[in-house]
């Protein structure tokens, strides 16, 4: 049974990201355009930059990779670190319309429709739900400012 569970342990996702430096240094990119003076709204910019970055990458180099390095840093600036990882979430109406997401071929297919046409047409939508949730979320309190 140590076997098997070793084996299985092998394949989590942050053993993976944890191997590779180039999470690391997108992190670390992020993080050092983020001028001082910016740093009280970091809940705020790590929302929107989740709806592009989920949206390009999967969701393991992301919230294995990414996440923690700015959840740290918040933490740094004085801002609770799960306020990274709930804006971190809101980027999740245009990561269901990610290449990525296999669930997007079934519906193209069902649908007999082409992913741009997909993309065309619910981009828009995506971007103002993650938008609107944003906003609520720091209207509610949930995200500092």
């Amino acid at each position: 049974m140590k076997k098997y569970i070793q084996s299985a342990r092998l394949l989590e996702p942050e053993l993976v990201v944890e191997g590779t430096k180039m999470v690391d240094a997108m992190a670390n990119a992020i993080v050092s355009i983020i001028p001082d003076a910016l740093s009280s709204h970091l809940p705020v910019i790590v929302a929107i930059t989740s709806t592009v970055f989920t949206f390009i990458m999967a969701n393991d180099p992301y919230y294995f990779g990414i996440v923690p390095v700015l959840a740290q840093t918040a933490g740094n600036f004085g801002i609770n670190p799960v306020e990274i990882g709930q804006a971190s979430l809101l980027g999740q109406p245009l990561h269901l319309l990610s290449p990525l997401v296999g669930s997007v071929y079934v519906l193209i297919g069902l649908v007999g429709i082409e992913y741009g046409e997909l993309l065309r047409f619910t981009v828009k939508y995506a971007v103002r739900t993650a938008f609107v949730m944003t906003l609520a979320s720091v209207l509610f309190g949930v995200l500092s400012v």
